[in-house]
């Protein structure tokens, strides 16, 4: 087995969760190929005196559920899943690639009743655990982000075996900065936005629930949120990929939501509950090694040089307050074109921020 996965097991283990003796510890290993880092993890915990159980998902069994469940079947959550949630104190969500056009032909109305349930489930493992998701490259993915598995695994490892610590206090230092200010103002392709932060903070994703990570986020005061968002890239949910995405509020409320491609599917998204059409999240992603697009959120959103927002859930530790069933991050790339303001002053501009 390639060194680098008893490194990266270690590394979940021991920095992002600290895992103690007696933990109870969830591994869930979505697609086959997460054998590997599924191994070192539990090799890991097991030497860190916890208790570690093994659970494997694929997106191929939640087809099966797509295409051929009832009404009650779709909106059914996973029993087992969520009771997982609350007997663990740490969860492992090791996330292979899979085919993006597996659920093909499966109705945008079945796609989302199903992603309702299973964003109780992550609701549960957001409140109950402490967590960590991994997305583990695999021909799958290479394929999706167009490339070969060779390059797609060494930015990879490139972007999880950083120097955590000290990136950690370069980025705390500069959250510390961007809390100074209350007003933000998004500026590029089709897009001017603008909203306040007043009385929420800017908090530094660092390793600890993502892997690779790198971001400082904060929550927006929705009933602020005013103008329009393009974005260059394709937002990507349940294995649908909608181009062209066009988002504009007026005083806090979604009034259009577009996009070239599933547009169905991103209005059923947007009206999935209360909190859906609403901002749970705006960030900046600082990962140096994440450069480029795989059409997966776990790893489009730390690419160095864009930012993104979440449609649905704010994290509370934020001072955020929006609740919903969904917290969905949408990335937009400023690396060449595009500023970020903080009460009119230039805090991110052409992929570099600047505090």
């Amino acid at each position: 087995m390639d060194r680098r996965w008893k490194q990266l097991g270690t590394l979940l283990v021991n920095y992002s969760t600290t895992v103690q003796p007696g933990d109870r510890v969830m591994i869930a290993m979505s697609e086959i190929e997460t054998y590997p880092l599924a191994h070192a993890v539990y090799e890991a915990a097991i030497k860190a005196g916890a208790y570690p159980q093994v659970q494997f998902l694929s997106e191929s069994l939640r087809d099966v559920v797509l295409r051929y469940g009832s009404d009650d079947q779709l909106r059914w959550v996973p029993e087992i899943e969520a009771h997982g949630m609350e007997w663990a104190d740490v969860y492992f969500g090791l996330r292979g690639g899979s085919n993006l056009y597996e659920h093909a032909g499966v109705s945008s109305e079945r796609l989302a009743l199903n992603q309702v349930a299973q964003g109780k489930v992550s609701t549960l493992r957001w409140q109950k655990t402490r967590w960590c998701l991994v997305r583990v490259p695999n021909a799958a993915f290479a394929q999706q982000a167009e490339t070969n598995l060779e390059t797609i695994t060494d930015m990879f490892f490139d972007a999880c075996l950083l120097d955590w610590e000290a990136e950690s206090s370069k980025w705390q230092q500069q959250a510390a900065k961007l809390h100074q200010g209350d007003q933000v103002r998004i500026v590029g392709k089709d897009t001017d936005l603008r909203f306040s932060v007043e009385g929420r903070k800017w908090l530094v994703f660092d390793g600890k629930i993502n892997m690779p990570d790198g971001e400082i986020y904060t929550a927006p005061v929705n009933d602020t949120l005013n103008g329009q968002i393009y974005f260059e890239f394709p937002g990507v949910l349940g294995g649908q990929l909608m181009h062209d995405i066009r988002l504009r509020w007026q005083d806090g409320v979604l009034v259009e939501a577009s996009s070239s491609t599933n547009q169905a599917f991103l209005r059923q998204v947007v009206q999935a509950d209360a909190g859906a059409s609403r901002l749970g999240e705006f960030a900046f992603g600082l990962n140096p090694y994440v450069n480029r697009f795989c059409k997966d959120i776990l790893i489009d959103e730390k690419i160095g040089g864009t930012i993104h927002i979440a449609l649905g859930r704010a994290y509370p530790e934020c001072g955020g307050t929006n609740q919903s069933s969904i917290h969905w991050d949408i990335v937009k790339d400023l690396r060449t074109a595009g500023t970020v303001y903080l009460d009119g002053q230039t805090v991110f501009q052409d992929g570099r921020l600047l505090v």
